[in-house]
């Protein structure tokens, strides 16, 4: 596994360490936007959609179980980065059929920039409506212009394993894949009717 360490603005003297916390010397926060356009299938915090954590946190797990029934999920991403700890970094997620699946399971596909800003913002939600028609989506993490930065990702089944073949490239529970300047990582949601959801969490994490 690799060190990680927290994303503060280094050089901090006791006397700065000790006071407030302000946006001059605050960790970068990952956001993740994930909430249902249709019947229950989007499994996790929900309410409110939004939520962000400090890195290196994981953030809270998000739980999607589309089929057949009306609706999917949207879901997109974003990162704080008040103090600009995170300056020429670039991180993308790529929203893709699976070549010969049913492309209108994915909607909104392509490559969408997480934005990195001072204000917390979101980029472009993707929505998943997999179910029994043939196929799947592949979800897609890279960065560029950051050596030290990571990108973790954890993408597991019900059980902490595989739910009946519906969570491509799962590691199991506890474990996690990760995103650097040479390494993209890729997901893919092939959940329908059969029994069982798949499980994602992300973390923001810096290398020493």
């Amino acid at each position: 596994m690799l060190a990680v360490g927290l994303l503060m603005v280094s050089g901090l003297s006791a006397t700065s360490a000790d006071a407030a916390p302000s946006s001059a010397n605050a960790a970068p926060e990952l956001g993740v936007r994930f909430y249902p356009d249709g019947d229950g299938q989007c499994d996790g915090p929900t309410n409110p959609p939004e939520r962000w954590v400090t890195a290196p946190d994981w953030t809270s797990t998000i739980r999607l179980d589309t089929d057949n029934r009306a609706g999917g999920c949207q879901l997109a991403f974003g990162i704080y980065d008040p103090s600009n700890t995170l300056a020429g970094l670039n991180v993308t997620y790529t929203w893709m059929v699976e070549p010969g699946s049913d492309e209108s399971q994915c909607e909104n596909e392509g490559t969408h920039t997480i934005p990195i800003k001072t204000f917390r913002t979101f980029g472009d939600n993707i929505r998943v409506d997999t179910d029994g028609r043939a196929g799947w989506c592949n979800l897609t993490f890279a960065l560029s212009g950051r050596s030290d930065i990571r990108l973790d990702v954890q993408w597991y089944g019900d059980g902490g394993r595989d739910a009946s073949g519906q969570c491509k490239g799962y590691i199991p529970q506890g474990g996690w894949d990760t995103v650097d300047e040479t390494k993209s990582v890729t997901v893919g949601d092939d959940t329908d009717g059969r029994a069982g959801g798949c499980y994602l969490s992300l973390r923001l994490s810096r290398s020493f």
